[in-house]
């Protein structure tokens, strides 16, 4: 398969460093805004990169929850593959990618657990079968079948018919704290327009990077 010829060229619009927000969060936002009227689907799926004790980057779409002006907030499984590694190093990268915007951000911050009152707000609001999803997933451990997985619901979902499943002690929140957001917009000629913010001390200092 000869995929070298593949390509498109990018006219959507530009970015210029006089029509950003100062905030970057106020720049995300007023994207994610964009993207969301734009009814793209799962606007807010990012893609969350972390480096555990293999010393190998691993990468996996989840989607964003919260943010505000402390960070990026998603939820997962503590024991999972991520929370393992944000366990080990919580240096963490998130990437969203807006094809038909022809826009991409990118984020490195330091990852934290939000508190079990903030985790357990969430997990309130979530579909009851997401609840009981949670309690029977074993998260990235190896398992004999698809059938033991469903097996596990049907468990817990008998085990919770009378009840509220509670919020398990190994599921919650990381909140993703930048230090880096990185805008990128397409353009022409893959002339590129990258705005770079970079937190000092508590500023935000602004730069355009060449494409």
């Amino acid at each position: 398969m000869d995929i070298s010829s593949l390509r498109n060229e990018y006219k959507h619009s530009a970015l210029s460093m006089h029509s950003v927000h100062k905030n970057p969060v106020q720049q995300f936002e007023s994207w994610l805004d964009d993207a969301i009227d734009s009814e793209i689907q799962e606007p807010t799926a990012m893609a969350v990169s972390t480096v555990g004790k293999s010393g190998f980057p691993q990468s996996r779409i989840v989607l964003l929850k919260y943010l505000d002006n402390n960070g990026f907030v998603f939820f997962t499984n503590f024991e999972s593959q991520k929370g393992k590694a944000l366990g080990a190093n919580p240096a963490t990268g998130l990437l969203f990618f807006w094809p038909e915007l022809e826009r991409q951000v990118r984020v490195e911050g330091i990852a934290e657990k939000t508190s079990r009152d903030f985790a357990e707000k969430y997990f309130r609001s979530r579909p009851v079968s997401s609840q009981i999803g949670a309690w029977a997933s074993e998260q990235s451990q190896t398992i004999p079948s698809r059938s033991y997985l469903e097996d596990r619901f049907s468990e817990f979902s008998l085990k919770y018919k009378n009840q509220t499943p509670p919020l398990p002690d190994f599921w919650g929140g990381y909140r993703v704290k930048p230090i880096k957001i990185e805008f990128w917009q397409g353009r022409e000629s893959r002339l590129h327009d990258r705005i770079l913010y970079e937190k000092i001390e508590n500023d935000w200092k602004i730069q355009r990077l060449a494409p």
